[in-house]
């Protein structure tokens, strides 16, 4: 018997096939590398401001990526209307979600902003019906209410002890929108580059548009440190290369269902924050957790039908 496949139907028409191992592998790592950006963001921050450690962050991201693209892969470069695709996407995925998530995270522990990763397959789901028109199933509705329950148990604790400013959490709501925003702007364009070529523009793009608000914002000095370095080159690699990499692979099967791998993030952001940061892990994260996966196997048994 041969390993069963299931195909995805893009908006743009679009037909993408995969494994359902493959796919669960790459949700579980995505999600693993994702939930590390809090806390490896919040350890750079005690070395320098926020934007600072992005900006470069994004630089010697996109320029690692790009290098590897045109050098190694031999991709071209971007053509007419492309430049403008990797420019709104870095806009929105880099610039503006990111360059406001490192700020918001001076204002909100780790764990919160761990937490509010949450609020995307919702925000994503939505977007992706009013954009492209696509029907979302009862049972995709079930797992993301299923997902968020199981998000509020494991945070319940942090919640109620946690340090949180109303300015920092509105900021994590405006980063989250531009997030789900992103993605689903990503999913919906008939992509000729390669995910490396657009991972690559679209980090590059959008740290230099954050270069002039990281100016402007300078407050006070930065300590280019060791401990400052080993955040850059965590959020360098495993982040912004391994784990982007990832989300767009996801993104191009389907913007939905790989939204509901975010809710998988949560749960590792508060085991990491409780391990580097000593922010709470508690029984209350071990039952979210439980409710997290059973949310994550019922929005995907449908695929694998």
């Amino acid at each position: 018997m041969g390993v069963h496949k299931w195909n995805s139907i893009q908006p743009n028409g679009t037909t993408v096939s995969t494994q359902p191992v493959q796919y669960f592998l790459t949700g579980f790592l995505f999600a693993v590398l994702w939930a590390s950006a809090s806390s490896m963001g919040k350890i750079g921050l005690q070395s320098a401001e926020g934007l600072v450690l992005f900006v470069v962050r994004f630089i010697l991201a996109g320029i690692l990526l790009l290098g590897y693209s045109l050098v190694i892969q031999k991709d071209r470069l971007p053509r007419g209307s492309e430049w403008g695709h990797v420019t709104i996407f870095g806009a929105l995925n880099t610039t503006l979600y990111l360059g406001i998530f490192i700020v918001a995270l001076s204002e909100v522990t780790a764990g919160i902003t761990s937490i509010a990763l949450a609020l995307n397959p919702l925000m994503i789901s939505v977007i992706t019906a009013f954009w492209t028109k696509r029907p979302i199933a009862r049972i995709e509705w079930v797992s993301l209410l299923l997902g968020m329950a199981g998000v509020s148990v494991a945070s319940y604790p942090l919640l109620v002890h946690s340090y949180a400013t109303p300015v920092g959490l509105l900021m994590l709501a405006s980063c989250m929108v531009a997030y789900s925003v992103g993605a689903v702007y990503y999913a919906t364009i008939p992509w000729k580059l390669s995910r490396t070529a657009v991972n690559g523009w679209q980090v590059l793009i959008g740290g230099i548009l954050l270069i002039p608000v990281a100016f402007l914002l300078h407050t006070k000095a930065n300590q280019f440190d060791d401990r400052f370095w080993f955040s850059v080159l965590w959020l360098v690699i495993p982040v912004s290369i391994g784990a982007v990499q990832l989300w767009l692979y996801l993104l191009k099967i389907d913007a939905v269902k790989a939204s509901l791998w975010l809710y998988v993030c949560p749960v590792f952001g508060l085991a990491l924050a409780s391990v580097l940061l000593d922010e709470p892990f508690t029984g209350y994260t071990f039952v979210g957790t439980a409710i997290v996966f059973a949310a994550l196997l019922l929005g995907q048994q449908k695929r694998y039908a």
